[in-house]
């Protein structure tokens, strides 16, 4: 089939590679402009723009997807598919009704739950057991067109939103390539979504701070839900302090520990460093101060001793207290 493909972020390029390397003729890439990016605030393509220059593809990068000159020129292409997978953008009716068998998205969840920019976060987030990827026909709501085909994985207590990012990037190129097959010999499904659905808003700074009032099992979701971007953190003293990965210690408060704080450091050793939280105890494994690089827990504490009694905060300017005793 003659398509067009529309996607922006690094999910998007195993797709695009699956479509180059099928029998399918891409006619053009359209993706979203460069933006400055690091400290130089320097232009930078995004990765979809990478990989079709790299593949001497057409490439536009309308600033708006509703100007009339970029939906002619769309139309000019005479494509019978749109093949849409995180653009990062809404298409207009005039967009949606163009190609001849309409446009087709590939999203990140098992739909209708997460629909909406952050799926895969939330669902680590939100502690889900299975996550997954679904393909299915656009209309003018936001992913709620009938559903073509859907494919589900498990979320495995050592994943991360980096690493089911991946699997669910790879796993979306081929459910594509299959999707496409089956519209093109006349047999795919159209399935109305049902069942109740959840939304997955976009991810802001409020996000990535941790409450440790909360308890050990939602912080530690929260935090593997945000590695490896953009990192869950919290602060010590005036300094910020990334956390990127722990483990679960106790579900529940033991009576030691009923009088700690949440966010206070009970104890550091080869374990870690354990932290209260609002029900139970969580352990950092892996963990950034502001201006130092990433390391693990065991390296931070050869050069931050006495960190016991220690109180972490979602503010910046809380005065750390200690107890007596040091680590261990």
């Amino acid at each position: 089939m003659r398509l067009i493909f529309m996607g922006t972020p690094d999910f998007a390029v195993p797709s695009l590679k699956a479509l180059v390397e099928s029998k399918h003729t891409v006619l053009a890439v359209v993706t979203q402009p460069d933006r400055p990016k690091g400290r130089g605030k320097k232009e930078t393509p995004p990765p979809v723009k990478d990989l079709a220059q790299s593949l001497n593809l057409l490439v536009i990068q309308p600033s708006q997807v509703r100007e009339p000159d970029f939906v002619s020129l769309l139309r000019s292409f005479l494509p019978e598919v749109i093949v849409v997978v995180a653009y990062g953008k809404i298409l207009p009716r005039d967009v949606l009704l163009l190609p001849k068998y309409g446009c087709i998205n590939l999203h990140a969840s098992l739909l209708p739950k997460y629909r909406g920019a952050a799926p895969i976060h939330r669902a680590l987030i939100n502690g889900e057991l299975e996550t997954g990827i679904t393909t299915m026909f656009m209309d003018e709501g936001l992913d709620t067109g009938d559903i073509i085909l859907q494919k589900s994985i498990p979320i495995l207590e050592e994943d991360t939103v980096g690493t089911v990012h991946d699997r669910l990037a790879v796993e979306g190129a081929r459910l594509l390539n299959k999707t496409l097959y089956l519209i093109e010999i006349g047999q795919a499904p159209r399935k109305p979504q049902k069942g109740k659905s959840s939304y997955a808003p976009v991810i802001t700074g409020a996000d990535e701070l941790i409450q440790w009032n909360k308890p050990a099992r939602d912080i530690f979701n929260h935090i593997r839900g945000m590695n490896p971007w953009p990192g869950a953190h919290t602060f010590w003293g005036n300094k910020m302090l990334k956390i990127w990965r722990t483990h679960v210690r106790e579900e529940d408060h033991t009576q030691e520990h009923q009088r700690s704080k949440p966010g206070q450091i009970l104890k550091t050793g080869r374990e870690g460093i354990m932290v209260c939280t609002g029900r139970g105890i969580i352990v950092i494994d892996e963990l950034q101060l502001q201006g130092a690089k990433r390391m693990s827990a065991a390296d931070f504490l050869r050069g931050t001793p006495g960190l016991s009694g220690a109180v972490l905060a979602n503010v910046q300017g809380w005065e750390a207290v200690s107890d007596e005793g040091g680590d261990d």
